[in-house]
Parts: C-alpha cells; sequence; structure tokens
C-alpha cells in the first residue's frame, strides 16, 4: 500500500489538532503506520494551523511533500486559497461548501462534521473513529459530537 498523505487546515481554536489526534489514533489501532506534524503558527490569536498526517504500511516521515496531499479538508473558508498548493492532482478537498454546516447544533463541533466527511473516503469502520472521539473528548459533548459526526459522514 502507497503512503497516504493528508492535511487538516483551518484557523486556531477550530479543532485542527484534535482532528488529527483522533485520525491519527484510528489509523494507528487499524494496523497502519502512522506519522502526524503541525504547524501551529498563530493558532492562539486565530492564525492559520495545519496538521499533516501519513499512513500506510512504513511511512519515513512526518511531513507532507508539498503538492502530495491525497486528502486536503480545510475547516475555513479564508484557508482554502493558501493551502491548495498542498493537495496533488487527482486529490480530494473537502471545504466548508461540502458539509452542511447550517445543520449543525453546535458551531463548536463543526471539526467533527469535517472528520466524518473524511472519514466516508476512508477504508476503517465508523465505529472506529466513534471509540476514539469517545475517548478523547469528554462524555458530556459525546452527543453533539455524534452528531456532527453523522451529518459529516451524510
Amino acid at each position: 500500500m502507497k503512503t497516504v498523505n493528508i492535511t487538516v487546515a483551518g484557523l486556531g481554536g477550530q479543532g485542527v489538532l484534535k482532528v488529527t489526534d483522533i485520525l491519527a489514533e484510528v489509523l494507528f489501532r487499524a494496523g497502519y503506520d502512522v506519522k502526524k506534524s503541525e504547524v501551529h503558527g498563530m493558532s492562539q490569536r486565530g492564525g492559520s494551523v495545519s496538521s499533516e498526517v501519513r499512513f500506510g504500511e512504513k511511512v519515513y516521515s512526518p511531513m507532507v511533500p508539498e503538492g502530495e496531499s491525497d486528502y486536503l479538508v480545510v475547516l475555513d473558508p479564508t484557508q482554502v486559497e493558501v493551502n491548495a498548493g498542498k493537495l496533488r492532482e487527482g486529490g480530494v478537498l473537502i471545504a466548508p461548501a461540502d458539509v452542511p454546516l447550517d445543520r449543525l447544533s453546535n458551531p463548536r463541533t463543526a471539526n467533527m462534521m469535517f472528520l466524518g466527511a473524511l472519514s466516508r473516503l476512508l477504508p476503517i469502520p465508523e465505529e472506529a473513529f466513534r471509540e476514539v472521539i469517545h475517548e478523547q473528548l469528554p462524555p458530556r459533548v459525546h452527543e453533539v459530537n455524534d452528531e456532527a459526526f453523522r451529518l459529516g459522514r451524510g
């Protein structure tokens, strides 16, 4: 299996790093070699944040080369153009226009909606994602994050 490259980008406070933490754990448990890297930037001030996850049989570097992301997940519309160069030709972009953000009961769970949209494209059962989401988030927010994840899956 070739190495699969995923970039998640957005603004500080949107949960970019939480998405890739969950994603990396799900992929690791599924038996893949996984590497993760983060670029925080001005994350505490709402600046650009991106995080990359690479997985496959054997992954040698955590960094995704420019123009080599198989999947680019962008949580904020202002970051689509900024990060477009990371996506390989024929790669998949998941942007705010691609998910039903207006259906969220809590806008703070948008990151889980994007994770749900990405999860449909990966060879991992939905339940594996839910299990890790529940482990990494407090019980009081499980229901609302489950709802967002389901909405993202469509």
